[in-house]
């Protein structure tokens, strides 16, 4: 399981490559582990994961582009809430289509529940487009998001495509950043993440094929920070208002 491979690193030098290929980043303290799936995972047995694994958050795959939804999604979806696992919607960007049309369809798939993670917007394609046509619709789509939420949508990218072509664009919203490394990302201009995709290699109890790790290194409580609630809006007659 991974709690095991997680204290045998502990226990062995750096650069361990454990189980299957999963490689394990040094241990951020305090640090919480995650995953994050699609159809490509297929059928996940969520009750055996959470009985043999430390996993203590998932995002999976919603909607890609203006009209595909994961064809897991409405199943994985429901099963984390009724399990407990704190769970969070990813929208693939297509650069050719529209910000607002993605935008629209991620809205309309995704059934936000109180404490779940932020939306996440995952850009890692060009498309064939210029550069700027994909910065400008995803700003869009992350617009629309917020706007609609009233909270900052997460983004998702590689540390290559970020460096190539989005640093210096999104600098205002939370960044979740894939490197296959034993080493922590290192982003230009002094640019923070807030969580980090170490291994597309996972081998965990209850998925059948390997799954994307993550780490967020901080507490639940840090966690918090990235987690929607509804806002409560209090009718002016309530308040006694002319």
């Amino acid at each position: 399981m991974l709690r095991h491979v997680l204290a045998v690193f502990i226990l062995l030098a750096p650069g361990l490559h454990a189980r299957q290929g999963v490689r394990i980043p040094p241990p951020f303290m305090p640090q919480m582990q995650g995953i994050d799936v699609s159809h490509h995972q297929k059928k996940i047995d969520w009750n055996a994961l959470l009985a043999n694994e430390p996993v203590e958050f998932a995002f999976v795959k919603a909607t890609e582009g203006a009209n595909f939804t994961d064809t897991l999604f409405n199943s994985n979806w429901t099963t984390l809430r009724q399990v407990g696992l704190r769970r969070g919607a990813y929208h693939f960007f297509r650069a050719y289509g529209c910000g607002e049309d993605q935008a629209r369809h991620f809205l309309s798939t995704v059934d936000m529940q109180a404490g779940d993670l932020a939306p996440v917007l995952d850009i890692e394609l060009l498309d064939g487009v210029p550069p700027e046509i994909l910065v400008e619709e995803a700003k869009v789509w992350l617009q629309q998001v917020e706007s609609q939420l009233n909270i900052k949508p997460i983004i998702y990218t590689n540390q290559h495509f970020y460096e190539s072509f989005l640093a210096g664009h999104f600098d205002e919203y939370p960044l979740w950043i894939a490197r296959y490394a034993q080493d922590k990302p290192v982003l230009t201009r002094g640019r923070r993440w807030q969580f980090w995709q170490y291994s597309n290699e996972g081998c965990i109890e209850g998925i059948s094929s390997k799954v994307d790790m993550n780490v967020f290194p901080g507490t639940p409580e840090a966690l918090e920070a990235f987690s929607w609630y509804p806002t409560i809006e209090i009718a002016t007659e309530a308040l006694g208002a002319p």
